[in-house]
């Protein structure tokens, strides 16, 4: 008996001399839309990579639709530590550098392969770390598409926008974009917008096809204008200190991993576009009306003084690098 219990008893010490298993870092991805958009799946495939490649090390919790925050509070939450990665779209960052507001400058693109050659250029890859000393830094660039117009009367001509109430993102670009129209620009967060199009809060808006399609806006509006006239993408971006804190090669396989992710989430995002235009046509809830090349020279001309306007807060060697990228 005094065998067995000593016996016990060094056995007990054996199990607390074992250090115990450390928790995995926990990683949360907050973001504000649907889980079937190129973010949403994006953060998705994320975390399943995580999960893959670093098993106990690394737990991404990722939260859609705004559970967490919206778009006035995630920037907030992200610096307080609250979430560690949110992918705000570009607009979204003119408080913290101006530099980034060369994304809402209206045809500043040709089409979304010339916003992939500037967001992967020296002069794009050097915006991601424009907002370190404020506590940010950017991880990469997510591709959601091209922005059409869209309203309850037919926008074939700059001068069709005049008067009307047109929901934007908090960005004086956008802001300034519409004014040029002379039509009222009325900033809201996204998840607002359905309700606010529903009810005639406002007349109009602009947005991806996979943002129209899955948020159904192209229920509530009548019109899409196809005018590509820019680009609505995600800045992938995390709380500086949070991501400098991380264990070096846990950092690097993250880091990897993203890469990897980037990639297949801006193939996926044109996929996803060209989809779900076809079914927003094939819904018969709203007419897509095509620009002529004269009309879209002309909404080209009506937008153009917004450049000029902004040169000096972004920068005419940025706005020059992202033009040469049309070539």
């Amino acid at each position: 008996m005094r065998k067995l219990l000593s016996a016990m008893i060094a056995t007990g010490f054996a199990f607390a001399a074992q250090p115990a298993l450390a928790e995995p870092i926990v990683v949360k991805f907050s973001h504000v839309v649907a889980e079937n958009t190129p973010k949403g799946q994006g953060a998705l495939l994320f975390q399943k990579a995580v999960a893959e490649r670093l098993g106990g090390k690394v737990k991404v919790e990722v939260y859609p639709n705004s559970q967490l925050f919206g778009d006035a509070k995630e920037m907030e939450a992200l610096l307080l530590g609250d979430v560690h990665i949110i992918a705000p779209s570009l607009s979204k960052f003119s408080k913290y550098t101006k530099k980034l507001q060369v994304f809402d400058l209206p045809f500043m693109f040709d089409d979304i392969n010339a916003v992939d050659r500037f967001q992967t250029s020296k002069a794009g890859r050097d915006l991601l770390d424009s907002m370190k000393s404020k506590g940010l830094k950017g991880l990469g660039y997510w591709h959601n598409g091209m922005k059409q117009m869209s309203a309850n009367k037919p926008l074939r001509k700059p001068e069709d926008a005049a008067g009307l109430k047109f929901r934007i993102q908090f960005s004086e670009v956008l802001q300034a974009q519409f004014e040029a129209l002379k039509a009222n620009p009325v900033p809201l967060a996204f998840a607002e917008v359905y309700q606010a199009l529903q009810t005639g809060v406002v007349d109009g808006q602009e947005n991806t096809w996979s943002n129209i399609y899955s948020k159904k806006f192209h229920e509530v509006q009548k019109y899409i204008t196809e005018s590509n006239h820019g680009a609505l993408d995600y800045l992938l971006v995390t709380n500086a200190e949070f991501w400098d804190k991380l264990p070096a090669d846990v950092r690097k396989e993250l880091e990897t991993i993203l890469a990897d992710v980037t990639a297949k989430v801006n193939t996926m995002a044109e996929e996803l576009n060209q989809r779900d235009r076809q079914k927003i046509a094939e819904s018969g809830k709203t007419e897509i009306i095509k620009l002529s090349k004269d009309d879209l020279a002309a909404w080209r001309k009506t937008m153009a003084p917004v450049w000029k306007k902004f040169e000096s807060e972004i920068g005419a060697d940025i706005i020059a690098a992202a033009s040469a990228a049309n070539s």
